[in-house]
């Protein structure tokens, strides 16, 4: 018997699936990678859910792109699990499958009025200004005044994004459609509330000082939302980060009113938590509760309610993962079932061949690195069942059916229509944003080949 070299199929070309390839081949270096992607374009979250005014990050796709060249890696964008190939029929045709398909729905928010037109999901905001081929081209910026719900870094990304003068983006690679939308915007007031106290918000201290990094935006602090309990004192003595954070906020905080005369307006305000939204037809206000943190540090009501006149709520409290076809799914934590990325069926029994990793598999948390020691687990788990797993050389080709599949080749392609769109305008790239123009680029060889 001539034993075959392994054959892994890794479905979501994210920054989880890419590290998990590149993790994989260092441990099984005759390893054959299949890397599914649903949308025509790699790099998942670092092309659709990082902000376009954050360079820095969005160049981790350089790291991600040295990976792809690896010609044991096969990328195949523009086809969807559970449509185009099921994940049994992936089981059936590979030695092991990992899903990292990421989390890219909004975690919900069970508050009366949260249903009402103006309140939106951070992910759909994020996915529209980002350019994501799969959502509307559109956004109804019609509010002077609108609050955003959420303490984490993703909460601010959206905050400075609704507050940016658009001038301010036009050398990113932010889409003509949404520049020119956020240009219009009448917006005058962006209420950003947590509701935590200021050592315990989850932004990063440098992200937060960004907010105040921008031409025409001014940010409002009220020093008395400042005040530090015991569990503060001790947060602020063992973190560096909640120092550092105290700190900038108490400088916003002690700024002289008379010098705030920006167009725009950015409000922090600390300890309050969504109690309901109010308006019949749409949005026109929200209503907040004080908090106050219990001996545990919890957070707790005290009943002291405010209300704020705003015409539009975006909530960024969270992340959840679509379900994928075929796997099995817990829908309390919104990840797949699983033991160390061992992919498990109702009974705990772990399923041959299927693995996870990425926010499908821990949810939505941690910087996009700390997916490298996620992918390190599972891989590990797959390479010690790749060792007691008989195999035998097969001489078929598991995709060979899938005709509309983007290759590598496509996507460079794609990539540098962009580059040439952007050029244009005087920048890196300019993104392309509809599918269909997206999939005319990539196979733009084959169709001239056809005579089209």
């Amino acid at each position: 018997m001539t034993v075959a070299e392994p054959r892994i199929a890794i479905v979501g070309a994210g920054p989880a699936g890419i590290y998990a390839a590149d993790i994989l081949l260092g441990r099984v270096p005759n390893a054959s990678i299949d890397l599914f992607e649903k949308l025509p374009a790699p790099y998942g979250l670092v092309r659709y859910g990082v902000a376009p005014d954050h360079p820095r990050i969005r160049k981790i796709t350089d790291a991600l792109h040295e990976v792809l060249v690896n010609p044991r890696i096969r990328l195949r964008c523009n086809v969807e699990i559970g449509v185009d190939v099921g994940i049994g029929e992936l089981r059936a045709a590979y030695d092991g499958v990992i899903v990292a398909t990421g989390a890219d729905l909004d975690v919900a928010l069970d508050i009366p009025g949260i249903d009402l037109p103006g309140s939106f999901g951070a992910a759909d905001f994020v996915a529209w200004y980002d350019g994501h081929p799969d959502v509307s081209r559109t956004w109804p910026l019609t509010a002077e005044s609108v609050a955003v719900l959420g303490a984490g870094n993703v909460a601010l990304d959206v905050t400075r994004i609704l507050a940016t003068h658009a001038s301010a983006l036009s050398h990113t690679d932010t889409p003509d459609a949404v520049l020119d939308q956020l240009a219009a915007s009448p917006l005058r007031d962006v209420h950003l509330f947590a509701r935590r106290g200021p050592t315990d918000v989850r932004f990063s201290a440098m992200e937060l000082r960004e907010l105040a990094e921008q031409d025409d935006v001014d940010v409002i602090v009220d020093p008395e939302e400042l005040a530090l309990d015991e569990h503060a004192e001790r947060m602020v003595a063992q973190f560096s980060q909640r120092r550092i954070i105290v700190r900038t906020l108490t400088e916003w905080a002690a700024l002289d009113p008379a010098s705030r005369t920006a167009s725009r307006r950015i409000h922090l305000h600390l300890r309050q938590r969504p109690v309901r939204l109010l308006g019949s037809d749409a949005v026109t206000g929200i209503e907040m509760e004080r908090t106050a943190s219990d001996e545990l540090g919890r957070m707790v009501g005290t009943g002291h309610l405010l209300r704020y006149d705003v015409g539009a709520v975006y909530r960024a409290v969270g992340y959840r993962s679509t379900p994928v076809p075929g796997m099995p799914f817990d829908g309390d934590l919104g990840v797949v079932t699983h033991v160390e990325g061992r992919v498990v069926d109702a009974e705990g029994a772990p399923i041959p061949r299927l693995y996870a990793t990425g926010w499908i598999k821990r949810g939505p948390v941690g910087l996009i690195g700390s997916t490298k020691s996620d992918a390190a687990q599972t891989i590990g788990h797959l390479v010690d069942d790749l060792d007691a797993l008989e195999r035998e050389a097969r001489d078929d080709d598991p995709i060979a059916h899938l005709t509309h599949a983007v290759d590598f080749d496509g996507w460079l392609r794609i990539d540098a229509a962009e580059r040439s769109a952007g050029a244009d305008r005087g920048r890196e790239r300019t993104k392309l944003v509809e599918r269909e123009e997206m999939l005319m680029h990539a196979k733009h060889e084959q169709m001239m080949e056809a005579g089209r």
